[in-house]
């Protein structure tokens, strides 16, 4: 089992940055693939950047592109999303996902790929 924990949510200013992580534990020596997915009120959960560090392959959601990063700290099992220029409509609980190799770009953005998850972290953009 993989254990996941998100932490570094907040309340920001629309312009302002964030910088979310997810610490990973247990058996993380076969986990290649991780994700953030955020879900805000009365919406469904979406996809917004993905990281398969064994291909160094990234995927971002277009509405994110140029203003999140998200990378991975090898050593300490850690993933983060650098969030800058942050928006209103950012403003979600944000999940760490992960799962054990997912190399097909299409499949990274899609819930039903990841078999762990995190409880998520409250991110809150104000105008």
């Amino acid at each position: 089992q993989v254990q996941l924990v998100e932490s570094g949510g907040g309340l920001v200013q629309a312009g302002g940055s964030l910088r979310l992580s997810c610490a990973a534990s247990g058996r993380t020596f076969s986990i290649y693939s991780w994700a953030w997915f955020r879900q805000a009120p009365g919406k469904q959960r979406e996809f917004v950047a993905a990281i398969n560090w064994g291909s160094s392959t990234t995927v971002y959601q277009d509405s994110v592109k140029g203003r999140f990063t998200i990378s991975k700290e090898y050593n300490v099992n850690t993933i983060y999303l650098q969030m800058d220029s942050l928006k209103p409509e950012d403003t979600s609980v944000y999940y760490c996902a992960a799962d054990r190799d997912l190399t097909n770009t299409q499949r990274m953005q899609q819930m039903s790929a990841y078999d762990y998850w995190g409880q998520g972290t409250q991110v809150t953009v104000s105008p």
